[in-house]
């Protein structure tokens, strides 16, 4: 560092005045209405007084705004008027001497300096070093950024040393006109060498507020703060772990402040005639607030809600806002009994109170660990960085978690749970169904290679397998961290198994060892009806004659479902992926992880998770969550569509108008004009009366309200008997046309890749 020198020190003794210079010399001093002035005309370093105008203060404000005070030297030991003194002792350090020439304040350099000389930056640092000392390797001898108060400036670092315990944290003010040391502190805290910023409430000992971990990228739990107001740099070595932020603009200023509340702020300004405006606060947001939910629970939008597999301690208290009490379990853990883990994705992890951390694990391996140990609550990765990486294990309550909505890089939560609680509580005893060791399914399925997988689905994965008796077979193996796939391997072994029908796929036998939920189905040659109907050149494949032995096969198929079988089955999630083919095109219904079993005289059901797929939701369904026999109608009427153009429902476009699917087939069907909506490919195959009769049944079974749908067994008659008189569709569900510019364009022959599942998730008041 380069230091220029001065041999005078010009001092102008006027009220309201500043040194000509920056810096002070020795044998020289500062008194009331003397200030020294950084070369920038930014910062000012002056006595000064605020509420109780008796009392007196040395400190650095902003030149524009002298009411904005960011350092304070002698908050602890005010001066009782205004005859304090700023010079230097004979040690060369800075002293502040009240009028009795008693010492207020000393900077309490580390060496005794020979020609001491204090200089306040353009940084706001006041800095002291010897000028007798020419070497350019000289470091300060002391410095004001090594004494934070209540406010953190660029260049100044929040800091612990982990070996030696030496801190520089933020103390707020006791309050707005008083600057000695107040109730909040906001410090980093490195337990078990994961740091993370907290503020604590020193008069309680209580924490308010806290950033989250670090995760090798960033604060989990704060924003992202890199911007032009500033740009963070943190530090993590075994000596010393620190955070600062520069400003690379000269005309913005920046300062964080802790003020008197406990409330954390980034302050901004581009203007040097007006007080720095408030960009940020921390806590700002009700789930900011440490413990807000107490334990196990999470922070949603200002709600709390106990973590799967828990419930509130106090009911009462949770009705009417008071979450304190937290969360226990509704079953308690049992490590000889399966147990698993549910995943919490995009959440702040719980605070690091009983934990531990081994940074040369993998997730797996972490897994593992976590498992047997049968105190070990949760776990996750330490870092995000490269895929992920560390293990986290806590062994207590879970404390201070809040959903992160929209974030990236941050890392899942794994809680571990009883067996019942995951749906995996399911006993061999209980199947009726061939059971196939893990081993043989490995083997089957060159352990489970990517060159075998047939599609990835909202499941898990299906692949192609080759049994050792030659057999082809489809093997789903289910998500893990997925209880959608969980509910559905309970469906389709407890309750689909007992259903046969040549238009259902066949489920020929199941896996349950370990964590393990393996269905393995019979072999379906033709993959899916949206693989071949929705592709250009596949879709020749399918003449009309074929289409409609499909279109039969599907209703005959959920005539079983809905009439004919033991059991009254809702399918849920009818749509052109769900239907395989086999080697003759035949086709099968599958995937029944959605589906629902209805008694003899239930009519109507209804649920708060609305699962399925866009396009083919019935309307009360998607809306209300109410499901019945007539919401696989709608379904079927998607597909009969469908499977007539050739064209999704979700994605259709024209350039007349921008209604979907269904709404343009009612408009054409009103105008006399029903047969323009047929698949062009189909030209040279098609029967006119069963087309046109095929798309009329559709617009019925897709009419807005289920009343006026027909059963399955209604649509099959009129489908096959041609001199039927059909009754006049209504307007279909959905009848509005969108804003252009959401519609993706696609009349949906150049994809033929499955759906996304989408989840509707919908808020009832109890």
């Amino acid at each position: 560092m380069v230091k220029i020198t001065f041999s005078i020190f010009i001092i102008i003794p006027k009220i309201g005045l500043s040194f000509a210079a920056d810096f002070l010399g020795m044998n020289s001093s500062i008194s009331h209405g003397e200030t020294l002035v950084s070369s920038d005309q930014t910062f000012e370093l002056g006595f000064f007084t605020l509420g109780n105008f008796n009392m007196s203060y040395l400190g650095i404000w902003y030149k524009f705004s002298p009411d904005t005070v960011v350092w304070v030297a002698n908050r602890n030991n005010p001066l009782a008027d205004h005859k304090g003194v700023l010079t230097f002792n004979n040690a060369g350090n800075l002293v502040i001497l009240n009028r009795l020439n008693g010492v207020v304040w000393s900077s309490k350099s580390s060496r005794i300096l020979q020609n001491p000389i204090a200089q306040l930056l353009d940084s706001g640092n006041l800095v002291l070093w010897d000028d007798f000392v020419l070497s350019s390797d000289e470091t300060y001898s002391w410095q004001s950024f090594d004494y934070p108060s209540d406010t953190l400036l660029a260049g100044m670092k929040l800091l612990l040393n982990p070996k030696t315990g030496l801190e520089r944290c933020l103390t707020a003010w006791k309050s707005m006109d008083d600057p000695s040391p107040g109730d909040y502190v906001h410090r980093l805290n490195y337990n078990q060498g994961l740091p993370q910023f907290e503020t604590v409430q020193l008069n309680v000992h209580r924490k308010t507020f806290r950033t989250g971990q670090w995760n090798g990228v960033q604060f989990v739990g704060i924003p992202n703060l890199s911007s032009p107001a500033g740009v963070p740099l943190f530090v993590q070595s075994e000596t010393e772990i620190s955070f600062m932020f520069e400003v690379h603009d000269k005309q913005l200023f920046s300062r964080i402040k802790l003020n008197s509340l406990g409330v954390l702020q980034l302050l901004v300004n581009r203007s040097r005639t007006a007080t720095l405006n408030v960009k940020l606060e921390f806590p700002s947001d009700p789930c900011d607030f440490y413990g807000r939910c107490g334990a196990n629970a999470i922070c949603r939008c200002s709600l709390c809600e106990c973590v799967k597999g828990f419930m509130p301690k106090s009911p009462d208290k949770w009705a009417v806002g008071d979450f304190s009490s937290g969360c226990h379990r509704t079953i308690p853990t049992n490590c000889s009994k399966g147990e698993g883990f549910w995943k919490i994705e995009v959440v702040k992890l719980p605070d690091l109170l009983e934990v531990t951390l081994d940074r040369r694990m993998n997730l797996k391996e972490c897994k593992d660990v976590c498992s047997k140990n049968c105190s070990c609550v949760a776990y996750a990765n330490s870092d995000v960085r490269g895929g992920g990486s560390g293990c986290l294990m806590w062994f207590g309550d879970l404390i201070d978690m809040k959903a992160l909505e929209g974030w990236n890089r941050v890392q899942s939560l794994y809680v571990r749970l009883s067996a019942s609680e995951l749906g995996l509580e399911i006993t061999k005893e209980d199947i009726d169904l061939p059971l196939y060791d893990l081993a043989t399914i490995k083997s089957a399925t060159s352990n489970f290679s990517i060159g075998n997988m047939i599609r990835l689905g909202g499941f898990g994965a299906v692949y192609k397998g080759n049994l050792s008796t030659g057999q082809l077979v489809a093997v789903k193996r289910l998500s893990k961290s997925s209880m959608q796939g969980l509910e559905e391997f309970k469906n389709e072994v407890l309750l689909i198994a007992q259903l046969q029908h040549r238009n259902l796929v066949g489920l020929l036998g199941c896996c349950i060892e370990g964590e393990e939920r393996i269905l393995l189905y019979e072999y379906m040659e033709n993959k899916s009806l949206n693989y071949l109907i929705f592709d250009q050149e596949k879709s020749l494949l399918l003449t009309w004659q074929r289409r409609f032995d499909i279109i039969i096969g599907i209703a005959r198929g959920l005539l079983y479902l809905h009439q004919d079988s033991k059991l009254q089955v809702i399918h849920r999630d009818l749509k052109a992926s769900n239907i395989l083919l086999d080697g003759d095109l035949n086709p099968k219904i599958s995937d029944f992880g959605l589906a629902r079993i209805f008694g003899a005289n239930e009519k109507e059901g209804r649920t708060k998770r609305v699962i399925g797929t866009y396009g083919y939701m019935s309307p009360e369904y998607a809306m209300d969550g109410k499901f019945s026999l007539k919401s696989d109608i709608y379904s079927f009427g998607v597909l009969l569509l469908e499977i007539v153009s050739g064209k999704r429902n979700r994605g259709f476009s024209h350039p007349s108008h921008h209604h979907n699917l269904l709404s343009h087939a009612w408009l054409l069907w009103s105008d006399g004009r029903a047969l323009e909506m047929m698949d062009e490919c189909l030209h040279s195959s098609f029967d006119r009366t069963q087309v046109e009769r095929c798309i009329q049944v559709g617009l019925l079974c897709v009419q807005k309200f289920p009343e006026d749908r027909p059963a399955i067994s209604s649509t099959i008659y009129m489908i096959l008997n041609s001199g039927l008189v059909l009754p006049k569709p209504k307007e279909p569900g959905f009848f509005i046309e969108r804003n252009s510019k959401y519609s993706d364009g696609a009349s949906s022959k150049s994809d033929s890749h499955t759906q996304n599942l989408v989840t509707l998730t919908m808020l009832e008041g109890r």
